[in-house]
């Protein structure tokens, strides 16, 4: 049996992967670190409480003593790295913490794994040999995009908010580590995620929960920003085959070629909402409210996801329409409506 540490876990992401991974490997007993910040929540992963091969631990990667004794306890075979500061609005009244978690918290986990499995440059311990690394990112870190264009994975890193300024930090960490110290490791740049057990501060869960609660729905400026929308269960399945299958030292961008402007997401929502639990009077569309854009409000990011789908054979099986569904639905049964 293998231990493998998942960071984060707790997490939006993290927290549909975990039930994911642990499904379909059996070889693996994985331990879950998480800090239990805001975005962190144990009510995320109750469905795995007593999996036998599920250990869930309380702290700070930020701790460097803490997780040395952590990779020495469990003899970590293989990491996946999650635990982020990721709200662009918290990034923007606080951005120390993202400096530290993001940027320091990653560089301790790969400094310790690094001296657990390696005895110098290019030469694994032999329990080891193929002990990989594999880091969690997004297509924030290369900046914003025109009216056309893709991200590739070659695009360069231009980030215009202290969040992914500390993302694209990290991820610069992690491919120093590979082509100094050869460490196996991966990376994966996302596009934006929804789905279930997504934050409520996030944009899909508050248009929804706003919108059920009769309040006004906020969007930022004209409401013309746009994203590529990628389904989190699809996400961690392209996690899941990158960690497996994808080239040391490469980077794999996963989106969903799902673009959509706010305004098209928020009339969307409205409209399922419409017809599964009607309001009383009007319309869901009526509540929609423009406010103030936010500093450094990128414009439009849309991933090229060529390169995982050729390679490694991924491929997003939602489409936005079948996934807002799935989300809706999961939301209207957490506010209990």
């Amino acid at each position: 049996m293998k231990f493998i540490l998942v960071t984060g876990g707790a997490g939006f992401i993290g927290s549909n992967f975990i039930p994911y991974f642990i499904k379909n490997n059996e070889d693996y007993h994985l331990i879950n670190l998480d800090l239990l910040t805001y975005a962190g929540n144990l009510e995320n992963i109750k469905e795995i409480d007593n999996h036998p091969r599920y250990t869930f631990v309380k702290g700070d990667i930020c701790n460097i003593n803490f997780v040395n004794e952590l990779f020495n306890k469990y003899q970590f075979h293989d990491v996946i790295h999650f635990a982020a500061e990721s709200h662009v609005d918290n990034s923007i009244s606080g951005p120390e913490a993202f400096i530290k978690t993001n940027v320091l918290g990653t560089f301790n986990l790969l400094e310790i794994a690094r001296k657990l499995w390696m005895n110098g440059p290019n030469e694994y311990k032999e329990p080891f040999i193929n002990s990989r690394f594999h880091h969690i990112s997004t297509d924030e870190v290369y900046g914003t995009l025109g009216e056309t264009g893709l991200f590739e994975e070659t695009t360069a890193y231009a980030p215009n908010s202290p969040y992914s300024a500390s993302k694209a930090s990290s991820d610069m960490i992690v491919r120093s580590y590979f082509h100094t110290y050869g460490m196996n490791s991966v990376t994966t740049n996302c596009s934006n995620n929804y789905g279930p057990k997504q934050h409520n501060e996030k944009l899909i869960p508050t248009i929804i929960r706003k919108a059920i609660s009769g309040e006004p729905i906020p969007i930022y400026g004209d409401g013309k920003n746009i994203r590529d929308w990628l389904y989190v269960l699809d996400h961690c399945k392209g996690i899941e085959l990158a960690f497996k299958k994808g080239k040391a030292g490469q980077t794999y961008n996963i989106g969903g070629r799902n673009e959509h402007n706010n305004l098209y997401i928020v009339n969307t929502i409205c409209e399922i909402l419409n017809h599964k639990v009607p309001r009383k009077s009007g319309q869901y569309q009526d509540l929609i409210t423009f406010v103030k854009d936010r500093p450094g409000h990128d414009m439009r990011y849309a991933i090229d996801a060529t390169k995982i789908e050729k390679e490694l054979g991924w491929k997003a099986e939602e489409n936005f329409e079948t996934g807002i569904e799935k989300t809706i639905d999961w939301y209207l049964k957490k506010f209990q409506v």
